[in-house]
């Protein structure tokens, strides 16, 4: 009597992969046991990604939906995980747009500038792919680089026209809607197995 329904789980790399299978009781005098075949193999391959984006960007809660309505685990900065709606300068200061280096470079060092940053890296670190929200500024840029220069994949999504950037050149993708964007997690994690 075949058990159908079954999933596995392994990762290959920093990929995860589900795959579904039938096992089937094999009744053979010679080979007695069972035996495994793959029911129409179900190959749902899984990432750990980073979104690194804007405040202001208004496409970023809908590509982190997207995404985690594919079955991706995505870190979520405006949500993270030690709890609160994420870091801003003016939970440190009031008046830090006006600060002066000093100030700034003080500032860094404060306690809930040290926890957001460790939440950043922590997640950085266990992803495997980032998706680039454009339009962004410098935070956003310097974590895809940061991922690009560890190997990880990273791929630019760009809803609406933005300055043309050839240095886009270095990571794995641009696109610019969301079906492309999940067709190019797909291709990129397979092209990689």
């Amino acid at each position: 009597m075949p058990t159908t329904g079954k999933k596995v789980s392994t990762s290959i790399g920093r990929v995860q992969i589900y795959v579904a299978w039938t096992v089937v009781d094999r009744v053979d005098k010679e080979n007695p046991g069972l035996f495994v075949t793959l029911s129409a193999p179900i190959l749902n391959i899984m990432a750990k990604i980073y979104v690194a984006s804007s405040w202001r960007n208004k496409y970023y809660p809908e590509v982190v939906e997207a995404l985690r309505k594919a079955g991706h685990q995505v870190y979520d900065f405006r949500n993270p995980p030690h709890g609160g709606v994420g870091f801003h300068w003016t939970d440190v200061d009031e008046n830090a747009p006006n600060w002066s280096f000093e100030q700034y470079a003080e500032g860094l060092s404060h306690p809930l500038a040290e926890r957001q940053f460790s939440a950043d890296l922590k997640a950085l670190e266990g992803a495997d792919t980032c998706v680039l929200v454009l339009p962004c500024g410098r935070s956003a840029h310097t974590e895809a680089g940061w991922m690009a220069v560890q190997g990880k994949r990273v791929i630019v999504y760009m809803p609406e026209m933005v300055e043309p950037e050839l240095m886009y050149k270095l990571f794995d993708g641009v696109v610019s809607n969301l079906g492309d964007l999940k067709q190019c997690l797909g291709s990129i994690f397979t092209s990689k197995l």
